[in-house]
């Protein structure tokens, strides 16, 4: 062990008369602690609330959606899905139907979004088919002689219907008659009841067959669009980039990173805020570290004489005083960084907060910790602590052993 980290280290231990310093050393780890414990838990809750968002609309939505500029919707359908299966990102394709209506039951009415699907195309490109609380995705076409239709768990709730029963779709397009525009109705089979876990979905989402929208809506053999699965979540944009270039004109595509871009912008904003904001508490336990070295330095003057005319030099008085506030901040990182991470393992794990999914649209709050945000909160406050103890580190070594000395 070097002199110097042996002195540094005596100095950390206060004798008797010096339990001034030794509290301020304490409260000093203590807002280091905090102030990391503080980061690590916020960034945690932040992350886990994006991915948790994240992953909710790609369980319900496609990671691309190719979409046609004729509004009569996207004919020979099996054509393109063919020359977009060709692309290399694409894992699967699935058509659709997407559409307005207002379901209906003896206790309540609901506008909701029904989409027309494939049931063994969706299986491969949504989680739809994992979400299903009641019945199964495969009931939308093996229902005998009736037209069935699944709905959201809490879309069930508001209507007061059940698995089994039937339930009135309305189009607010009517269908003209010689009597006149008449609404568009039927008499959908409820098959099936799913919980995604977005309350926002599970209100407003409604699923048949493409036989039935295209029945229900009097539409010929097309789609609204389609919908893509692709390898690498992150790498959507480049796989819509390729889609719309094979495709060409009347399509394009739309990737999930881009329907959802403001959701997740101000996501990594606030995230980006309380980061900053919270650097400020380990700011502060920096000038207590300030505080703590410069009463040392006071304390130890007649030391610092001593060790100088006993041949130390103004650089190893330095790095004693710096190997002490290194110390400090890297005994309070650790307590926090412990502490943090146990912290959020425990909320994590148990689900301890709960949250109402009509206002969050999760039902609780996770924490999720990346190990590049668990490096940077520790950098920053190592970082932090051996800046705050240039200063009083630079004071010591500047010291004349002369006047250090000259009363004793």
């Amino acid at each position: 062990m070097s002199y110097e980290l042996f002195i540094a280290l005596r100095y950390l231990k206060a004798r008797r008369k010096q339990t001034v310093i030794s509290l301020v050393t304490f409260i000093s780890m203590a807002g280091v602690a905090l102030g990391v414990m503080a980061l690590i838990i916020v960034l945690a809750v932040m992350t886990g609330f994006q991915t948790d968002m994240r992953d909710k609309i790609l369980e319900t939505n496609a990671h691309v959606v190719v979409l046609s500029h004729d509004q009569k919707g996207i004919e020979d359908y099996e054509k393109v899905i063919s020359e977009t299966e060709k692309i290399p990102d694409v894992l699967a394709v699935a058509p659709f139907i997407y559409s307005q209506v207002m379901l209906s039951s003896p206790r309540n009415a609901m506008g909701v979004v029904l989409r027309g699907i494939d049931p063994d195309s969706e299986i491969k490109v949504t989680n739809l088919s994992g979400n299903m609380v009641e019945g199964r995705l495969s009931d939308l076409k093996d229902l005998d002689g009736e037209e069935g239709i699944i709905i959201g768990k809490e879309l069930a709730r508001t209507l007061g219907v059940y698995h089994g029963q039937d339930i009135t779709v309305m189009s607010p397009v009517g269908r003209l008659t010689p009597m006149g525009t008449a609404p568009r109705m039927k008499k959908l089979r409820i098959t099936g009841v799913f919980d995604s876990g977005m309350y926002e979905y599970d209100t407003s989402l409604a699923y048949v067959t493409l036989d039935t929208a295209r029945g229900f809506f009097d539409l010929g053999p097309v789609v609204t669009g389609l919908q893509a699965k692709v390898k690498d979540i992150f790498r959507a944009r480049e796989a819509a980039r390729d889609i719309q270039t094979k495709l060409g004109f009347p399509f394009y595509t739309r990737d999930w990173m881009e329907m959802n871009k403001n959701l997740f912008s101000a996501l990594k904003l606030e995230k980006l805020a309380m980061f900053i904001i919270l650097i400020l508490i380990i700011l502060v336990a920096a000038f207590n570290i300030v505080s703590t070295l410069v009463m040392m330095v006071l304390e130890k003057h007649k030391d610092i004489g001593i060790l100088k005319s006993m041949g130390a030099t103004a650089k190893s008085i330095m790095g004693i005083f710096l190997i002490e506030g290194l110390t400090i901040g890297a005994v309070g990182t650790f307590i926090g960084f412990a502490g943090g991470v146990l912290i959020c393992w425990v909320a994590d794990t148990y689900r301890l907060i709960k949250l109402q999914a009509d206002i969050y649209y999760i039902s609780y709050l996770s924490f999720k910790m990346q190990p590049l945000d668990l490096i940077l909160v520790c950098a920053a406050s190592i970082l932090i602590s051996i800046l705050a103890t240039v200063y009083p580190a630079c004071q010591a070594s500047k010291l004349d052993p002369v006047e250090a000395l000259r009363y004793e």
